[in-house]
């Protein structure tokens, strides 16, 4: 008992300190555009196949077949989500892979690529690298509002470009881009056109022959599926060269065994994103909406970057003046609120968004900049709580800042 009230007396004091400090045991996830949860459906459909059907899908015993056929259901699901055949699906480890493989599948047939000056890493990466090789690429400007002309397009395609990949959704501040129309310019040309949607499947409906794509990179996790598991769709009739080489699976175009249990949790988390896109993107929007309103009329000195209706309904990425971004994300997460500074996956360079220098916004701002990604589970008490614990965090940040208290009169700078 005397240990009892030990522990008690112990954790009273560790909430005070906690509670000076700002921490919270309230937890609250925006940041739903790097990683969504495993949805219960998913994991559900998942396990029989991590202990009871775990055979090898490219075994020829009863054990194999059981998972092969698993695979090719999951395959036919996915494919039929997109309006895309099942022979044009072909699984791989995630995004990054399927662009990565779709940039380099082409350099044997010119010399030159097109894509615009917001795409994420798994496209500018490699393309870097291919430059240093001799490779051409042309990126595209989205203006201010992080928008590709289909003009720009035309006017830089060659006789020599060998591939076209404009991003369907950006990553950053959602902007979701005319691929109908670029695409019809790529094949006016006779380019293939490949489109990053990672971050639009599961968001916005997607039909791979009303868009006209030739091919298109997409990834479970960021619809409740598993992590490690993505897709790129290959149009019937496209070949790109091999990326991944070792046995025959997919096909013999991409080695590797197959993750079974990934791919059944894709299929099964693609199904409910699919369904359940018209009524979960009217209540995440309604929400994202009203963040917006409040950021927007009780904070000064602020800006939402990208366009204000063209872009994804869970996006709202900020611009905060006289603060960093960095700053802002750590004493948010000190309330038990996860955002995000940018990008995931450039989250270890301290260089500024390009995304956000290609719509033409100033470095030193470009700094201060945040992105909030709404999800399934968020609530508007949610949304209030961050939008009030915000206002503080910035109130104490720029309170610090030598730029701000120039602006409002109260310091010099000398």
């Amino acid at each position: 008992m005397r240990i009892l009230g030990l522990c008690k007396e112990a954790c009273c004091k560790c909430k005070a300190i906690l509670k000076m400090i700002n921490y919270t045991d309230k937890k609250i996830y925006l940041d739903h555009a790097a990683t969504t949860p495993l949805s219960k459906e998913a994991l559900k459909a998942m396990m029989p196949y991590f202990k009871d059907a775990f055979g090898n899908a490219n075994s020829l015993h009863s054990f194999g077949r059981t998972a092969a056929l698993a695979v090719s259901e999951s395959r036919a699901r996915i494919a039929g989500l997109i309006g895309a055949k099942s022979n044009e699906i072909y699984f791989c480890s995630g995004g990054t892979e399927s662009c990565n493989w779709a940039i380099k599948g082409f350099l044997d047939r010119g010399s030159h690529i097109i894509v615009s000056a917001i795409e994420h890493p798994a496209i500018l990466a490699p393309l870097k690298d291919l430059e240093r090789q001799g490779i051409e690429v042309s990126y595209l400007p989205v203006y201010d509002n992080g928008i590709v002309r289909v003009e720009d397009l035309e006017r830089a395609v060659r006789k020599d470009t060998a591939l076209i990949s404009i991003m369907y959704a950006n990553n950053e501040i959602g902007t979701i881009q005319p691929i109908k129309e670029l695409a019809e310019t790529a094949k006016k040309h006779g380019v293939p056109f490949h489109t990053d949607a990672v971050q639009a499947v599961g968001k916005i409906k997607v039909d791979v022959k009303e868009l006209g794509v030739d091919m298109m990179s997409f990834s479970a996790h960021k619809f409740y599926g598993p992590k490690g598991i993505g897709a790129l769709y290959i149009k019937g009739g496209i070949r790109p060269n091999k990326l991944i080489q070792g046995g025959s699976q997919e096909r013999t175009m991409r080695g590797g065994t197959s993750n079974v249990a990934a791919i059944v949790g894709f299929a099964s988390a693609m199904q409910s994103a699919v369904a359940g896109i018209d009524k979960n993107t009217k209540r995440i929007k309604k929400l994202r909406d009203a963040f917006i309103k409040r950021v927007l009329c009780e904070i000064e000195h602020c800006y939402l970057n990208g366009d204000q209706k063209i872009r994804l309904d869970n996006n709202a990425n900020f611009v905060f003046d006289f603060v960093e971004g960095e700053s802002i994300l750590m004493m948010l997460d000190l309330s038990g609120i996860a955002v995000s500074s940018g990008s995931a996956c450039s989250s270890g360079s301290l260089t500024v968004s390009h995304v956000l220098l290609g719509l033409g916004v100033p470095q030193e701002k470009a700094h201060g900049s945040i992105r909030f990604s709404f999800g399934n589970a968020n609530t508007m008490e949610e949304v209030d709580f961050v939008v009030d614990r915000l206002k503080e965090v910035i109130s104490k940040l720029r309170a610090m800042s030598p730029l701000f208290l120039q602006v409002k009169g109260d310091t010099k700078i000398v």
